[in-house]
């Protein structure tokens, strides 16, 4: 089974909550489905929350890229929260910890999307 996803607002920041493995499978499109949706209804701080995520393969991973791009082409911002320490190297290892904003503490990781 993938990932789950809900999502919550807080102020004009909509926060993905993930729980579960982000690989390939039947569900593999629901996180570019969830920001496709927000980016159309012009929500466009997007916090990633990766806390509950003790796997992600190379289609998670292009998700998360694919998300990216979806928001930033059109001028809004996604950050990643709560990293996972496998998740990181992960990041680590692609080069893509040097893309993401990453943040530890999700009340900083809100903020940060007002001093932008």
């Amino acid at each position: 089974m993938g990932a789950a996803l809900s999502l919550r607002l807080l102020g004009d920041v909509t926060v993905i909550d993930i729980v579960g493995p982000m690989k390939f499978d039947e569900d593999a499109f629901s996180l570019r489905d969830a920001v496709r949706d927000l980016v159309a209804k012009d929500r466009k701080k997007i916090l990633v929350n990766l806390g509950e995520v003790p796997y992600i393969d190379s289609s998670g991973v292009g998700e998360l890229v694919a998300g990216f791009t979806s928001v930033t082409n059109k001028g809004g911002e996604l950050k990643l929260l709560k990293l996972t320490k496998r998740v990181k190297d992960l990041l680590h290892i692609t080069k893509l910890y040097t893309i993401f904003e990453v943040h530890d503490n999700e009340a900083e990781a809100v903020r940060s999307f007002a001093d932008a």
